[in-house]
């Protein structure tokens, strides 16, 4: 392999730009990056995409065996090459420990290959569209949080250019573009499409040419061709209700009006009907009200028609940390208590008194629908208070 002052010399590989990437961006011959994927052994394959393959390897690393993604892009693409050099002058430029790694790349006999930290756990989008397979368990509402404020806190260092001179628009932010390490901490991955400017100015770039990813895709960008910071914001609000949901941005198995996430939510939201958003993995766990609340609010906010009244990524990362700080609040008051689905239970088995007191509010709501009885019996009594802890939370 070769650093980046060796690279200049060599005059080998595909055309490039006028930059040359920053030390610690590693230039691996071909022979390298065949011997680390086993020639590209499909038993090795990660993920695949219309950018090409994902490969788990094994490269060496100043006599350190390191696990790596090796991503190799197809030559075929017509913005193939552009999208690669962008995606190395992002990543060596930019450090943070919630954007991916860039360990170094190939571009030798034409080849495109980007060589990443391996994150074990994937995607976000495998734990939220893919619940059950390989083993992949239901992610929990605190892991859910603690995902997204990570993501957004990649994102805000991105937008505010803090500790370097520019700042980066993501342009597509997605929940597969959202990679898990191995205490699920969240990294922003995925910098082809990202557009650069100055840290010191008001940073937005036009173009007829509009990237993104259906469904993500912010309508005044769409129309507009104007791209900015709030781009990044509004794809970000439609990775937030996904994260809620559980479902993806665009399912065409679903009629028209519930066929793209992000109008959806906003109707169920605004018709005040947030739980039918609400994934039915979370349904039999511990959910805050006011925690729910004040993620929907952010949520909400981030998709607003209107770039100007959508919030920073720095105040959807302090949303977020107050979401958090909300919920483990009122698990740490809940320890040691039954679930809900256990007192219900008990109570149709006439078993045991339910005091409505110590019962999830969002839960019995859930519940209203699945057990007629309890309309009665417990809906009645509990419904004003949860319209007020959920409103408490959404700051109506």
């Amino acid at each position: 392999m070769q650093r980046p002052d060796e690279e200049a010399k060599s005059g080998q590989g595909i055309k490039q730009p006028s930059f040359l990437p920053e030390q610690g961006c590693l230039r691996f011959s071909l022979a390298e990056i065949h011997l680390a994927s086993q020639n590209f052994d499909d038993a090795l394959i990660l993920g695949k995409g219309g950018f090409g393959n994902v490969y788990q390897g094994l490269v060496n690393i100043d006599n350190v065996e390191s696990l790596v993604a090796i991503k190799r892009l197809n030559s075929t693409s017509s913005q193939g090459a552009l999208e690669f050099w962008t995606e190395i002058q992002m990543l060596s430029k930019f450090r943070h420990c919630h954007l991916v790694s860039l360990i170094g790349y190939c571009d030798e006999q034409n080849e495109m290959i980007l060589v990443y930290e391996y994150m074990c756990n994937g995607t976000l989008a495998d734990h939220l569209h893919k619940v059950g397979k390989n083993g992949n368990p239901p992610l929990s509402w605190v892991q859910r949080l603690k995902i997204c404020i990570g993501s957004a806190r990649g994102l805000d260092y991105l937008h505010t250019g803090t500790g370097v001179q520019h700042r980066v628009i993501h342009r597509d932010v997605k929940s597969c573009n959202i990679l898990l390490d191995e205490h699920w901490a969240a990294k922003v991955s995925d910098f082809g499409l990202s557009k650069i400017g100055p840290a010191n100015q008001s940073f937005s770039y036009v173009s007829t040419n509009v990237k993104g990813t259906h469904g993500y895709l912010d309508p005044e960008y769409f129309l507009t061709y104007r791209l900015t910071r709030k781009t990044d914001v509004y794809a970000f609000g439609v990775v937030l209700f996904e994260v809620l949901s559980g479902r993806p941005a665009v399912d065409a198995r679903l009629n028209e009006t519930q066929l793209g996430l992000a109008a959806w939510a906003r109707r169920c939201v605004k018709d005040g009907k947030v739980e039918r958003i609400v994934d039915p993995n979370l349904r039999e766990g511990r959910v805050s009200p006011k925690s729910l609340g004040k993620f929907v609010k952010i949520a909400d906010r981030c998709l607003r028609r209107r770039p100007e009244e959508r919030p920073t990524m720095a105040r959807v990362v302090a949303c977020l940390e107050l979401a958090l700080k909300l919920q483990e609040g009122w698990d740490s008051s809940n320890v040691g208590g039954e679930t809900f689905s256990t007192k219900v239970r008990l109570f149709f088995l006439g078993k045991s008194p339910v005091n409505t007191g110590t019962l999830c509010p969002l839960h019995i709501l859930i519940y209203k629908c699945l057990f007629p009885p309890l309309k009665t019996v417990l809906y009645a009594s509990v419904e004003t208070r949860l319209r007020t802890a959920v409103d408490d939370g959404l700051g109506k």
